[in-house]
């Protein structure tokens, strides 16, 4: 450690105290705590560039204006020759190449969806070398004139699944897409950044259907969360089948039975009399027997 930080310049007249001076190894101790502090620092603005915003990604990529495309020759495929990235343009879909992994957007300034090496159109794994404007490090020593060596750097399994595909007939290359001009229009607040209303804009402008019918990007949409089922009501259990119990029969007393008429007369009703259930008194009568309590008369014989 070098301990000699300051040194005392000689008294210069006019002064009444002696100048400090810091020596060079101190100033260049400084220097690198700055250049630390600084460095330490950027992590923190990147994430804010690097961070997802669902449903696309933000990659950094800042693309201010609609961009000025060029056709590669050869290729139906556009690049931008100003842009700070490899930047592409083909069948309908923006395509960026960074850090390692392929982007695709329908709209120049994203929000980007990433694309697994399968799902990137062979046209676009075909574009020179030459035409990227950030070639990633281990494209040092290839050919500019000739596609990038996909093959060794996706692996094997992407290689045999991709056979010969660095080799087509050159004669019968597509049509270009038609350059989407009308995001022209749009830039700055007026550009969108929700889905939906790219879609809708891309839907009345452009009608392009792509190649393959279905290039618009699919991004990812938050599935709804499913209703809880609610418990199934306890349904009414039956009542038992309960014969109904005999009403009991009011108890009718049977009719008196009429009396007949005698052939004396007619019959006494209950109640006349002297009492009830006795019959008339008969008075005297010559021809039967006599009453009770009179006397028979005697013969004067």
């Amino acid at each position: 450690m070098n301990t000699t930080l300051m040194h005392r310049a000689p008294v210069t007249r006019g002064t009444s105290k002696p100048a400090l001076l810091l020596s060079l190894p101190l100033a260049f101790s400084l220097t690198l705590a700055v250049s630390a502090s600084l460095l330490t620092a950027q992590p923190a603005i990147a994430q804010i560039s690097f961070g997802v915003s669902l449903p696309g990604l933000q990659i950094g990529i800042n693309v201010p204006v609609y961009p000025r495309l060029i056709r590669v020759p050869g290729y139906p495929v556009y690049y931008d020759e100003q842009a700070e990235n490899n930047y592409f343009f083909y069948d309908g879909l923006y395509w960026v190449f960074r850090d390692d992994i392929w982007y695709q957007s329908s709209w120049y300034n994203g929000p980007w969806l990433s694309t697994q090496p399968d799902d990137v159109p062979l046209y676009v794994l075909r574009v020179p070398v030459r035409y990227y404007r950030q070639p990633p490090p281990f494209f040092r020593g290839w050919r500019g004139d000739a596609p990038p060596r996909w093959g060794d750097h996706f692996g094997r399994d992407w290689r045999q699944g991709h056979n010969n595909w660095d080799h087509w007939d050159r004669r019968s290359v597509p049509l270009a897409a038609p350059l989407p001009t009308y995001q022209r229009h749009y830039s700055g607040e007026q550009y969108p950044q929700a889905h939906d209303r790219q879609q809708a804009v891309r839907d009345e402008h452009y009608r392009y259907p792509g190649r393959d019918g279905a290039q618009q990007p699919q991004l990812p949409r938050v599935q709804p969360q499913p209703r809880p089922q609610a418990e199934p009501r306890p349904q009414p259990q039956p009542r038992p089948h309960v014969e109904p119990r005999p009403q009991p029969q009011p108890q009718t007393q049977p009719p008196a039975p009429e009396r007949r008429q005698s052939a004396n007369g007619p019959a006494n009703n209950p109640g006349q009399g002297q009492g009830q259930g006795r019959g008339p008194e008969r008075g005297p009568d010559k021809g039967g027997p006599p009453g009770r309590g009179e006397r028979p008369e005697r013969d004067p014989r």
